[in-house]
């Protein structure tokens, strides 16, 4: 498996603090808007929201590492690719600070999907309260479209992947890696949430992703010169 969906994956990992905060209390939601005789029926729930939500981010992935790889294709200029890892492994630099809690200015990227989630907010929360596990597939892959840095952050690798498939495969780490996060605060596992938000555990990750980020960037360089 190629390092990048390593790396995607850990994104998401790490970005758990940024999780709980953004979209916490809607996965707790889905299991407190459920009938109350239901509550101990909580996981078909969560796994659905789950993947309604990646089912969004590989969608997500997939038409932008196809659009990146056709663009490139088709102007004969490939070499565009390595420029825009060269992007990518600035903006890991830059997450990397974030989730050290160094730099804040990743969130500002948010901002660049307001616009569309302003559009998807009414449909998500006309969802609500969850009748059965399959309408939370809908409600996840609707909340899955919530402007989020850490997600534009790992679109950006999506981008240099090469095509449609592998921008899919590097979201669905991604994802994946987001999966503990949102299934603590759901299933109330204030253990781990504990464990995810631990100040060292995120410093020790941090680190780990500016060294890829700083080490992409070489590569980059290196190729491009």
């Amino acid at each position: 498996m190629n390092v990048d969906f390593y790396a995607a994956f850990l994104i998401g990992l790490m970005g758990a603090g940024h999780c709980l905060g953004m979209c916490g209390g809607v996965a707790a939601a889905v299991t407190l808007g459920m009938p109350g005789d239901q509550q101990s029926r909580r996981w078909p729930y969560l796994f659905c929201y789950n993947a309604g939500r990646l089912f969004s981010y590989m969608i997500a992935g997939a038409i932008i590492g196809g659009a990146f790889a056709g663009m490139a294709n088709y102007s004969g200029y490939t070499s565009a690719l390595v420029v825009l890892r060269l992007v990518a492994a600035f903006m890991m630099i830059l997450l990397a600070l974030y989730i050290g809690q160094w730099w804040q200015g990743v969130s500002r990227i948010e901002r660049l999907g307001q616009g569309l989630w302003r559009q998807l907010a009414p449909k998500a929360q006309s969802l609500l309260p969850l009748k059965s596990p399959f309408a939370a597939l809908p409600f996840g892959a609707l909340w899955g479209w919530l402007p989020c840095g850490l997600v534009y952050s790992t679109l950006s690798w999506a981008a240099v992947s090469g095509g449609a498939f592998s921008g899919a495969g590097v979201m669905f780490a991604f994802g994946l890696g987001t999966l503990p996060a949102m299934i603590a605060v759901g299933g109330m596992a204030q253990q781990l949430q504990k464990w995810l938000k631990n100040h060292y555990v995120k410093r020790a990750s941090a680190l780990l992703l500016l060294a890829y980020g700083v080490h992409t960037g070489y590569i980059a360089i290196k190729q491009i010169m």
